[in-house]
């Protein structure tokens, strides 16, 4: 008689214990940061000089600090005594000049200053360990910042003398909404000025294809005429699809469509626990190259424009390497937007993966099935604490204001989750292990090389970046054999790409890079390149259309192998 095998007791305990204490830490390995902490304290007790360095430090910029605090107490148009880091538009209104506020406010910043100083530097701390410990000191300065406390902001305390304090009682009715709202773990109400259907994602369209992990809409014709090539577009699957197809006027979708491009979107199943199986493998398969096959069906002989944004821009630029290996040339470009493809220098997601992190993130995956939500959020929100958590205590709770909510903001809270054996495959062969750039991600039974890709590349990177730093998005100029036309816009991650003709003060810079070039550091790279006023979008539809053959007729809306099965934007964004 076959005996069943024994679970892993052992291994199962470890993952329950570490699935609990997740749950309390928002995510964070307590024994990645321990190490951290300690890497930096022993080197730096043990570096007599460096610490010497400091006091001196210190005591040099308090006697200049207390002088110019002197004068700037007299005359509140001194020049400033540091300047904040560009981003930092804490101190920005007039009011933080007049005293005493000036001398509150560059005081932080001075102590600001000085602790990246006291956590950089230290000889034979590892440099992963440095930028942690460096976040983690200005995660803690930021809680002391005296744009935090009524009475330490001048803006705050100019409002409650005009109102009488009814700020302070809307904030605090604001606040104890809020304490509410995650007491019972309340799911967001969907505001009814900003819903899928109604007025989110409204080009007009049909779900011609539907599998066990996406829908694939086909986007209705507005020109009599269009390219013969179709535009495939992967977004991530992080979020939902509706970034490329926010409100009309700056949907990215409705610009192609109206500008005679045949464009079809992948919309990504909102994985369950039921799914924690499912790979990498399944969303290139299932993803991809099952739209693929639709619409080769849809537009048949005809060649495709393959599309990625962010971790779908990773994903297609996978598909298109494996595609490259098999002699399958379906694809006439390749477009990606903030996607990387060396993970070496990934940006500040790099201070939350290490080996302790990534393990005790599988643990608290193995047990829900899926990373949740709140722990992707909780990351994103850390690295942009400045916006997201104390520009909003300071609106909502000190100000009294009502929240504020426009289209790009209703959709990054309409998040999704992603299933623990892809996210775990993700993590550690991509981020951990870089084996995309390295040639050692396999697709089936062999590696893939992204030199193998042949068709032209148009390659989008945002100067403020913090997800896909635009140095690291650079990179692809190193790991491809072809023509890649590379664009860098003013604006982040997602600001920078949802960037119609029309919006106020967007620039970009323009290079192309040939099979035969000379490399081009990405500094000079900046210097080389002039930076031109206006929205990307406009080249990169010439690109498209310079790539494109003649135009044709509009394509039916589905086929007979695939008839249409509903209107969009179908029934995968509807998925909580």
């Amino acid at each position: 008689m076959t005996r069943m095998p024994l679970p892993d007791i052992k291994n199962s305990i470890d993952r329950v214990i570490h699935a609990i204490e997740g749950r309390y830490t928002n995510g964070m390995s307590p024994a990645s940061l321990t190490l951290a902490y300690m890497d930096w304290l022993i080197h730096t007790s043990h570096s007599p000089g460096k610490m010497n360095e400091m006091r001196e430090n210190m005591v040099r910029k308090l006697s200049a600090f207390s002088l110019w605090a002197g004068r700037a107490s007299l005359d509140a148009n001194a020049p400033p005594f540091i300047n904040p880091l560009p981003g930092d538009r804490r101190f920005r209104d007039e009011a933080w000049k007049r005293f005493p506020y000036n001398v509150m406010s560059q005081g932080f910043l001075l102590q600001e200053q000085w602790w990246h100083y006291a956590t950089t530097g230290i000889p034979g701390v590892a440099p992963h360990h440095e930028n942690m410990v460096s976040f983690a000191a200005r995660q803690w300065l930021d809680l002391f910042s005296p744009t935090n406390y009524p009475m330490t902001n001048p803006l705050v305390v100019e409002k409650t003398v005009n109102t009488g304090g009814q700020n302070l009682v809307q904030g605090l009715q604001n606040m104890l909404e809020d304490i509410q709202h995650n007491l019972l773990s309340e799911t967001d109400d969907i505001d009814p000025e900003f819903m899928p259907g109604k007025n989110l994602a409204v080009t007009p369209g049909k779900v011609v294809f539907r599998n066990r992990l996406i829908e694939l809409i086909q986007y209705s014709p507005t020109t009599d005429k269009v390219a013969a090539e179709p535009v495939l577009i992967t977004p991530a699957w992080i979020m939902k699809y509706y970034i490329l197809d926010l409100s009309e006027h700056n949907s990215m979708v409705k610009y192609l469509v109206d500008k005679g491009h045949t464009v079809f979107m992948i919309s990504w199943h909102n994985p369950t626990a039921q799914d924690r199986d499912m790979g990498m493998g399944d969303y290139l398969r299932r993803g991809v190259m099952d739209a693929l096959k639709v619409i080769n069906s849809v537009v048949p002989e005809q060649k495709v424009h393959l599309v990625g944004y962010c971790l779908g821009g990773t994903l297609a630029t996978i598909a298109a390497s494996a595609m490259a290996r098999d002699n399958d040339d379906r694809l006439k470009s390749l477009s990606l937007f903030t996607a990387q493809t060396d993970f070496t220098e990934a940006g500040e997601l790099m201070l939350f993966i290490d080996e302790s992190q990534l393990s005790y993130m599988e643990d608290l995956m193995w047990d829900r099935g899926y990373l949740d939500t709140q722990q992707m959020a909780g990351a994103f929100t850390l690295l942009r604490s400045h916006d997201l958590i104390w520009s909003r205590i300071v609106s909502e709770y000190l100000l009294g204001e009502p929240p504020h909510m426009n289209d790009l903001m209703a959709w990054n809270a309409d998040s999704t989750r992603m299933p623990y054996k892809m996210h775990s495959e993700y993590l550690q062969r991509l981020f951990l292990k870089n084996d995309l750039a390295s040639g050692r991600f396999r697709v089936g039974d062999r590696a893939i090389s992204l030199r193998d890709i042949r068709v032209p590349v148009f390659c989008v990177a945002t100067q403020t970046d913090h997800v896909a730093p635009w140095r690291s998005v650079y990179k692809i100029h190193d790991l491809m054999n072809t023509e890649v036309t590379f664009v860098l816009t003013s604006g982040g991650h997602n600001a920078g790409i949802v960037s119609e003709p029309g919006h106020p003060r967007r620039s970009y810079q323009v290079g192309v890079q040939t099979a035969e070039d000379k490399h081009i550091p990405a500094d000079d790279w900046l210097v080389r390149h002039e930076s031109q006023d206006g929205s990307w979008w406009v080249p990169w539809c010439e690109w498209l259309d310079k790539h494109s053959g003649s135009k044709v007729a509009p394509p039916t809306m589905g086929s007979k192998e695939y008839p249409p099965l509903t209107v969009a934007p179908g029934t995968y964004v509807f998925e909580k």
